[in-house]
């Protein structure tokens, strides 16, 4: 239950809510200058709660040009679109654009014991904003929003506390994401060492002749891979045709790095699947995203695991394996973080959206052992990264877990359901 001192108030009647903007982004002269001028995307990147630096700065001429306002240090920065609920605590005074919203506090209002409260309600939060395109807050339901106000010097002693506490879980949770580095870079290597140089320790090496694969087993050979199954460019749907039954249709929203994702559904008359069967999808395909920003950040690429009917639309490739192509090789090969390298290599970016052919795919060259040595490492792979897999699941989860104690913590601990002063000595 909440101590009858800690009365709930209006963000307004505590605080001043500040407005920001973008000064145009053609003019040269209102940029690359000193004053700090905060995004969504500041904030969403950041895991500091403090505001040390933004990814651009406006020079006095670009303030001058928008609706913009410098806020002072310990002003709080609150996201309200893309996404509504990230936070900061400016170390400096600054300037935000309009996707976000500047919180200075009044007297009376100790901004670190705000921000922990502002921390833990997001969802709150995301639940008031509106808008068809994206979500976004508006400054009326913002000001009208509630927090709690117990006494000045009380919530500097529960800022206080949060701070050491938070300080303690946080080092914690980076310990456990360093561990979870060191399984994926040991994941990495295992992978590496077996699509290159086999299990065989003993075995006489030769070179292959393609620089990111160097030595390989004396009897394995090293093939583009056009000659391990078809490529297959999509078809170009009419996106009007989509509707919410039907075939499948697979685009470049659903292929993820090696893994399918069905957020984004559409489908298209039962017809198409009869009349196209050269772009039907079956599993065990290895399907490539070719253009649009997806590929930007690297190789989009994942294995079909269901037998539902689906077709590919344009812009993606699929690849079905030949009988002498084990999938699951092609899909270590593809995961290897050096043949990851080379494919972004071969991403033409010089155009407005990056793209691969399937040409350039069709000519990279992998090593290939034959069918029965495939079989042989990609089931000694399965169990080798399965093993890891799951440690890093099982440290996952702890993350999580100390994420949610340092949620709850901070919920309690503004609101008085714990008694700080005693804490240290009962936990």
């Amino acid at each position: 239950m909440i101590s009858s001192e800690y009365s709930k108030k209006k963000v307004k009647f505590l605080n001043k809510v500040v407005n920001g903007s973008t000064p145009k982004s053609s003019v040269e002269e209102y940029w690359d200058g000193e004053i700090l001028w905060v995004t969504p995307e500041d904030l969403s990147k950041s895991d500091d709660p403090v505001i040390w630096g933004t990814k651009r700065q406006i020079t006095p001429e670009g303030y001058s040009s928008c609706g913009t306002t410098m806020c002072p240090e310990r002003s709080i920065v609150l996201s309200t679109r893309a996404p509504i609920g990230s936070l900061g605590i400016a170390s400096a005074s600054l300037c935000t654009n309009q996707g976000c919203k500047t919180i200075v506090p009044n007297e009376g209002v100790f901004s670190k014991y705000e921000f922990y409260q502002l921390s833990v309600e997001s969802d709150s939060l995301n639940s008031l904003g509106k808008g068809t395109t994206f979500k976004e807050l508006s400054s009326e339901d913002l000001k009208n929003f509630k927090l709690l106000n117990p006494p000045l010097e009380t919530q500097k002693q529960i800022a206080d506390f949060l701070d050491k506490e938070t300080t303690r879980i946080d080092t914690l949770i980076s310990k456990k994401q360093k561990q979870i580095e060191l399984l994926q870079e040991k994941r990495q290597a295992i992978i590496t060492q077996s699509v290159t140089k086999g299990l065989n320790e003993n075995v006489k090496m030769k070179d292959s002749g393609v620089e990111w694969i160097g030595e390989i087993p004396e009897h394995w050979e090293v093939i583009p891979i056009k000659f391990l199954g078809k490529i297959q460019n999509g078809y170009a749907f009419d996106s009007n045709e989509f509707t919410t039954e039907g075939v499948r249709v697979m685009k470049i929203s659903n292929i993820q790095t090696m893994r399918v994702d069905w957020e984004d559904e559409s489908y298209i008359d039962n017809g198409y699947y009869q009349s196209l069967p050269q772009f039907r999808v079956y599993k065990n395909d290895l399907v490539f995203a070719l253009t649009r920003p997806i590929i930007s950040t690297g190789i989009k690429a994942c294995i079909v695991d269901n037998d539902e009917e689906i077709l590919l639309n344009q812009r993606n490739a699929v690849l079905r394996p030949s009988e002498k192509l084990n999938m699951k090789w092609m899909y270590y090969i593809i995961i290897d973080k050096v043949f990851t390298h080379i494919f972004e290599m071969e991403i033409d970016k010089t155009g407005q959206q990056p793209n691969i052919s399937t040409s350039k795919i069709g000519n990279l060259k992998i090593p290939f052992p034959k069918k029965d040595e495939q079989n042989e490492i990609v089931e000694y792979l399965d169990r080798e990264c399965g093993n890891v897999n799951f440690l890093i699941d099982k440290v996952s989860q702890s993350i999580n877990l100390l994420k949610e104690y340092r949620s709850s913590l901070i919920t309690h601990a503004v609101s008085d359901r714990i008694d700080i002063t005693q804490y240290e000595v009962s936990k």
